[in-house]
């Protein structure tokens, strides 16, 4: 997420640490008596299709509290963000909330119908998702980040933004009070529980030293071979002995193009030297329906307790699906360490490593 949104002349959060931000404690409210005015709603009528819900304009959600919510299926930021979303759709949709999921893609993948209703079932996601593959809404509302989310009152307007994971206790009195405000008698003042699993799980902060990093071309860092091929051109890599914290490397054959990197024969590896919690790549085979293997390995182990979700003890698993898949979380101290992971079949494309 990157510099201060555009369209309704409110500031960014963005570049407070969240250590930095006062904490609230649970069950009191703080929001101001009266929330200010930024301006309209924007339209939803660039959204190329619809899922749990017949297509939905702003006028005909006038009387509703609603609660706009821009996301993309393999963020890590907006997975930790979900199980909030969930909780206030259960909470507080008998109560005037419409909570409107507009998907936005980053990755080219994820503009895919089938791959987006696809995640929507996964995650079980069961209020109003617009498919915004053009970014048509995204430009109404002058949006810049994954995740964001634009707070509508009964009137049409918008009374309040957040942008990226976190103040979710905030978030949740700013919904009652605008949910008062339109007449709700049941609101209340509690703040809703959740239990979060596996990438859901909020990051361990305290310990995190590994930033988000791209696998194309155009936007990577920290390529430790020493330069990359032309994008769309195949090559042979050979990877360094050692790696430096947060630099990545590829052995065998593969094309890096400008928005992933495609393994070309079988055995090639990826190897990331890190320091955090929790590590995800995420990637898709090739051709839809495919399967590739892969194996993990941690300092040149097995990863055994320190497994994510998709592998096993041993580090075995498998693409089939474009998705974002935890590789690693360690249940121990946390430190430098270095992650290999060999795929056994060739037409894996991989994007991006994040961490948590």
């Amino acid at each position: 997420m990157t510099g201060p949104t555009a369209g309704f002349g409110i500031q960014s959060m963005e570049g407070i640490p969240m250590s930095a931000r006062p904490p609230v404690p649970a069950g009191l409210h703080t929001v101001s008596p009266r929330l200010p005015i930024h301006g309209e709603l924007r339209s939803f009528s660039g959204a190329t299709g619809w899922l749990n819900s017949p297509p939905l304009t702003v006028a005909a959600l006038r009387g509703k509290v609603v609660l706009v919510n821009f996301w993309t299926y393999t963020c890590i930021n907006w997975l930790r963000q979900l199980p909030y979303l969930r909780a206030w759709h259960e909470k507080y949709s008998n109560q005037g909330l419409v909570i409107v999921g507009v998907h936005t893609p980053e990755f080219g993948f994820e503009g895919d119908v089938e791959n987006v209703s696809q995640a929507v079932r996964d995650m079980k996601i069961e209020y109003p998702v617009g498919f915004d593959s053009q970014y048509a809404i995204w430009r109404a509302f002058g949006n810049h980040y994954w995740p964001a989310l634009y707070f509508g009152d009964a009137e049409g307007r918008v009374r309040h933004h957040h942008f990226g994971e976190g103040e979710y206790a905030q978030s949740e009195m700013i919904l009652q009070q605008l949910l008062g405000e339109a007449g709700a008698a049941d609101a209340g003042q509690e703040l809703v529980t959740v239990e979060a699993h596996g990438a859901e799980v909020p990051a361990d902060w305290a310990n995190l030293r590994s930033p988000e990093n791209y696998i194309g071309q155009e936007r990577t860092r920290n390529f430790a071979n020493g330069g990359v091929a032309p994008a769309g051109r195949r090559h042979l890599y050979d990877a360094p002995a050692a790696l430096r914290l947060n630099q990545w490397a590829l052995a065998g054959n593969w094309t890096v193009a400008d928005e992933a990197t495609m393994l070309n024969a079988a055995k090639g590896r990826i190897t990331y030297r890190f320091h955090a919690r929790d590590l995800h790549l995420v990637m898709e085979p090739a051709a839809r329906g495919a399967a590739v293997r892969f194996q993990v390995l941690i300092d040149g182990q097995p990863p055994g307790l320190a497994r994510g979700d998709d592998v096993d003890e041993h580090g075995n698993g498998t693409v089939s699906e474009a998705r974002l898949y935890q590789l690693i979380r360690q249940p121990g101290p946390v430190t430098d360490r270095t992650l290999e992971i060999t795929f056994l079949d060739a037409g894996v494309q991989v994007y991006a490593f994040t961490f948590g």
